[in-house]
């Protein structure tokens, strides 16, 4: 190397390691500074930050609530252990229950049987109260009289009170000025408390907590959980792996500084831009430290390799960022461009994810090819003893020999497997389920499917029905056109409960007409309908009135339709299905957008698919350029997009036969991993491109040359950046573990592509091409002259 002129990056690495004191203090300063950006970090627990301002599901929600009351609950399920819910115990727990929740911090309307506005006549008159009041002093047959009321009452059944008469709920309206970030926190842990007093009164009666509020509040529960746990036990992993495979102390210690510093630059940064955490961008920090590791461990083994050979530490680190700094710096590239094309992702955590990731694998290529080799200059560094490199050695070369030897055998075998498998990649459906968000391990999530098996569905699908006029929603016509909507929705297979402003109506009607059934219709006179509403509404208490179901000027009613736990492509079609109804047999004015938390969460799959294909194909181009511009050679650039799609081809084929659903997260993880699994075919071709042109090796020279220079070092980066995405499965919230699962898995088929399949290729290509004596020295594709 002495008798060759010193390329740019000779003479960089000789300069940091003249003023490797002022480097190491410079970096230090510098993550230190970036880093107090975290202390403006907020975690968010709003479950609508999965969606975009322009997301039309969420216009139409937003838009439908600024109509009505806001449809934010909490929603108590009682359950007593001896299956009746009309016990004197029971009962008194309601009454208790629903006078203590109007103390929770934000609450707007509370719904329990002891409350329920029960009409009927007296008279002429009609009289409307509580159900119940003082339940401890009930008679069996005042008992009797509301558990017959409740079973039968439409609007109760299947929503307060299940059919079986064994569970019943109480539920809270909550309106948030979102004045802070802790206004949900703060209703919840009140809730909690509530519950908490009320289980010490009545230790007969199971008490489940469910609800929009508990869904958002279990979002920003599982980022914390996700930091303060997964976090550290990513940091032992890699302490441990770090440790066992380079057997050195102090390139452990300079790794995990790299670490350190590019995790507090990203998370500090992103303070500092005003990002709020959400699971989704919470995992940034796992991502980075494995990212960071990869870059690291690149570095250190060339280093300690030529260390081996005999060279000072100083001349090992100058080699080592000689034949590293081109392949780490386009990993990188590679890598950011992947994460920064999540950014065509429809949902806006996504984008923090990536933007978050991108910024920290930025600074983990500035902090290694940086700091790193000034701070490993600085620590005392031993090298391995020379058996255990040489036994190493010798499985590498073993591997190497046999893939020259099978290569025709392994490059049919792995095509037909490529193919095999990619046929697999159609079983996926796009499907999401916001309560398979979150596994057994989470509250809310036993609360919710207790309340689905046993109570009624927590997925809605609402509209607002127009009448077109105002006062227009007694109109017959208009009533009798809801009436057969409510009807429809009833006989659909999947829904449990529809609220229909019609039902009020055909109660009044009967009861008004002396409580005969007959008269369970809507009632057949305008004038009379208005009648019925106007006394109604004055008999009602306050907070109890009807303005969470008819608008200010009474020309449009809130259409409610709950289902049970069903897939996303099954409630996108039950409410286009709801929506085509309503086109067919009601006025033009009737016809409404669905709307809903589950239809939000049910559409953005879809959507964030189509917004991924662009981003990932954008990403695919310029991953393409780059490469064929580093390599010089557009030849080898295309074909190193091969084995950069057949990871994830076969990972989303593997994905398609053993689980078969596609969920928001999954969506992203081809733009994720793109730049990923570039970086074991960037390291591997550049060391076969060096053995070419370097060495002028023959093919299969070369190829064992590149098994023999990097292949330990691609395993081990391998078993870090897999480990790393991995320890996301142990996620509770399955966005989060369903994407590490199926990153790992990419990352892994990356290696055994790069090992297997791409070595092959390269052999079939360059066929026929022999070793040639050198005249002159090559330019190294490693460096920038």
């Amino acid at each position: 190397m002495d008798d060759q002129p010193k390329n740019a990056t000779v003479r960089y690495a000789e300069w940091v390691l003249r003023w490797r004191w002022p480097v190491l203090l410079v970096s230090l300063l510098a993550a230190a500074a970036a880093g107090s950006g975290g202390r403006f970090l907020q975690f968010s627990n709003d479950y609508r930050d999965f969606f975009g301002p322009d997301n039309p599901q969420l216009a139409a929600y937003d838009a439908l609530q600024n109509i009505y009351t806001k449809n934010d609950n909490i929603l108590f399920v009682l359950a007593p252990t001896n299956g009746d819910a009309f016990s004197t115990d029971v009962l008194s727990a309601v009454e208790e229950l629903v006078e203590e929740s109007w103390q929770i911090p934000y609450a707007l309307r509370v719904d329990g049987l002891s409350n329920w506005q029960h009409t009927e006549s007296v008279e002429d008159d009609l009289f409307v109260g509580d159900l119940y009041e003082f339940a401890d002093g009930l008679t069996p047959e005042e008992i009797a009289r509301v558990r017959d009321i409740a079973t039968n009452e439409p609007l109760l059944k299947s929503r307060l009170i299940s059919e079986e008469g064994h569970v019943t709920a109480v539920n809270v309206t909550l309106q948030f000025p979102e004045e802070s970030p802790f206004e949900i926190t703060e209703a919840v842990e009140y809730s909690r408390g509530v519950v908490a007093d009320l289980r010490e009164r009545h230790p007969d009666i199971e008490v489940h907590l469910t609800g929009t509020v508990l869904l958002s509040n279990a979002f920003s529960e599982e980022a914390l959980n996700d930091i303060t746990t997964l976090v550290p036990v990513m940091y032992l992993a890699i302490i441990i792996a770090m440790i066992a495979l380079l057997r050195s102390v102090s390139a452990t210690i300079a790794t995990l500084v790299v670490i350190a510093t590019s995790v507090l630059t990203a998370m500090g940064l992103a303070g500092y831009v005003g990002i709020a955490l959400t699971p989704p961008s919470a995992t940034a920090p796992t991502m980075i430290m494995t990212l960071a590791v990869a870059d690291s461990v690149h570095v250190l083994v060339s280093m300690l390799q030529s260390m081996r050979k005999g060279l000072s530490k100083h001349a090992a680190i100058i080699e080592s960022l000689r034949v590293n700094m081109q392949p780490v710096f386009l990993t990188s590239l590679t890598t950011a461009i992947g994460f920064l094309s999540m950014n065509f992702s429809d949902s806006p955590p996504f984008h923090d994810l990536g933007n978050i990731t991108a910024v920290g694998v930025a600074g983990a290529f500035v902090y290694s090819v940086f700091m790193l080799p000034a701070l490993i200059s600085i620590l005392p560094v031993r090298v391995t003893i020379v058996e255990q490199v040489e036994g190493q050695t010798r499985w590498i070369d073993r591997l190497a020999d046999f893939v020259v030897e099978k290569r025709n055998p392994l490059l049919i075998g792995s095509a037909a497997t490529i193919v095999v498998i990619g046929a697999l990649v159609p079983l996926n459906e796009l499907n999401d389920d916001f309560v398979d968000y979150f596994d057994e391990r989470i509250e809310f999530r036993n609360a919710t499917d207790f309340t689905t098996q046993n109570l009624t569905g927590i997925y809605q699908v609402e509209y607002s029905i127009s009448s077109g006029e105002s006062d227009g929603i007694s109109d017959p016509a208009y009533l009798e056109a809801l009436d057969g909507f409510q009807r429809w929705f009833e006989e659909q297979p999947a829904v449990v409960h529809v609220n229909a402003f019609s039902e009020v109506m055909r109660s009044l009607n009967e009861s008004m007409n002396y409580d005969d059934p007959a008269f369970y219709r809507v009632p057949e006179n305008r004038q009379l309908a208005a009648q019925y509403l106007l006394l109604y509404e004055l008999s009602l208490p306050y907070g109890l009135d009807l303005n969470n179901q008819i608008n200010v000027d009474k020309s449009a009613t809130r259409f409610v339709v709950t289902t049970d736990n069903i897939t996303s492509v099954q409630m996108r079609e039950l409410a286009e299905a709801g929506t085509a109804w309503l086109e067919e047999n009601a006025p033009p004015e009737m016809v409404s957008i669905p709307a809903s938390t589950a239809l939000m969460f049910a559409y953005v799959s879809e959507r964030n698919i189509k917004g991924m294909l662009l981003g990932t194909t954008l990403a695919f181009f310029l991953v393409s350029g780059v490469l064929v511009l580093a390599l010089r050679s557009p030849k080898f650039g295309a074909l190193s997009l091969i084995p950069n799609m057949v990871p994830a081809i076969l990972a989303f084929g593997l994905w398609g036969l053993f689980v078969g659903r596609v969920n928001i997260a999954l969506s992203v993880v081809v733009a994720m991993t793109i730049g990923i699994v570039v970086d074991d075919t960037v390291h591997f071709l550049s060391k076969y491109l060096r053995g070419r042109r370097e060495q002028n090796l023959a093919p299969d020279d070369a190829v064992r040359y590149a098994f023999s220079s990097v292949g330990m070092a691609l395993v081990f980066t391998t078993l870090v950046l897999a480990s790393g995405f991995a320890v996301l499965s142990y996620s509770a919230f399955d966005l989060n573990a369903g994407m590490g699962k199926l990153t790992a898995v990419t990352i892994v088929l990356a290696l055994v592509a790069d090992f297997l399949f791409l070595p092959p290729l390269l052999m079939r290509l360059e066929r026929g091409a022999v070793a040639r004596p050198s005249t002159q020295p090559v330019p190294s594709p490693a460096g920038a002259d």
